[in-house]
């Protein structure tokens, strides 16, 4: 059980109000999110990426709502204090509105999400609106959007030439007038996250956007060293756990294989 007070919705935009950093971190279990609690991060993010960094799959796409419930209700278990937000997976929304708010609803009332992200812009305009109504918050998506990067011709940087960036902008105002709470800006310039955070009155998470969104969301594995089949440009590892867990693992084999464990301290009488 956190002992820190739930973090609200309120209590979102009154940061953003405030300039106070938002912190997001993208976690699919129950320690991983124990653990982000207890460092006091604000919000969770159970991710599609699961897919890629859990599971195995080369891209988001494989990743099923029955995968994104099981994923999100082991963050839940945890009883965090962050904002607990879950991914809607790929063709989970896109196909009718309907799609859109039962899946929604399942990451709620099976998951225990406070909220749920998709991607996409004024083509989701319906989708979103409809889940709102439905009495669940909504999280958006810009710039780079995984479930369509091969559409989007590969993983790039969104928004570099004067008409992607307007339309980028016209996107992020017609999901704040469908009624999205946060917006998720991936992989697009620092000036054009700048002019979108300025003109939104909702905050803006950032990844791979600059400095100048309402907050940043790193994955727990890319910021921890514990993935390394990729490694983005705006990927900082604040550790290497990966070489750690790595020697500890072959210190246990050694130990085993020279009859040193289990030793008394480790055994019953």
């Amino acid at each position: 059980m956190s002992s820190r007070a739930k973090v609200s919705l309120p209590q979102l935009r009154a940061m953003k109000e405030r300039g106070e950093k938002i912190t997001m971190v993208t976690a699919y279990d129950y320690s991983s999110a124990l653990l982000a609690d207890k460092a006091g991060i604000d919000m969770i993010l159970v991710g599609d990426s699961v897919g890629m960094v859990v599971l195995g799959y080369d891209s988001t796409v494989p990743v099923t709502m029955d995968d994104m419930v099981h994923h999100t209700k082991a963050v839940v278990r945890a009883n965090p204090a962050s904002f607990v937000v879950a991914d809607l997976p790929f063709m989970s929304y896109q196909a009718s509105i309907n799609d859109a708010v039962y899946n929604a609803g399942r990451l709620v009332k099976e998951g225990g999400a406070d909220a749920v992200k998709l991607e996409g812009g004024q083509e989701m305009v319906p989708a979103v609106k409809a889940i709102v109504n439905a009495g669940i918050p909504v999280v958006g998506h810009l710039g780079l959007t995984p479930q369509t990067v091969v559409q989007l011709g590969g993983y790039r940087v969104q928004g570099r030439d004067e008409a992607a960036a307007e339309k980028i902008m016209r996107d992020a105002k017609a999901l704040v007038d469908a009624g999205i709470f946060a917006l998720v800006l991936e992989c697009v310039p620092e000036q054009l996250a700048l002019k979108i955070t300025s003109e939104l009155p909702i905050p803006t998470i950032g990844i791979g956007a600059g400095s100048k969104c309402d907050g940043q969301v790193l994955v727990y594995h890319d910021l921890l060293g514990l993935f390394d089949r990729f490694k983005p440009k705006f990927v900082k590892r604040y550790a290497k756990l990966d070489e750690e867990i790595i020697q500890a693992l072959k210190k246990y084999r050694e130990e085993v294989r020279e009859g040193k464990f289990p030793d008394a301290e480790h055994s019953f009488k």
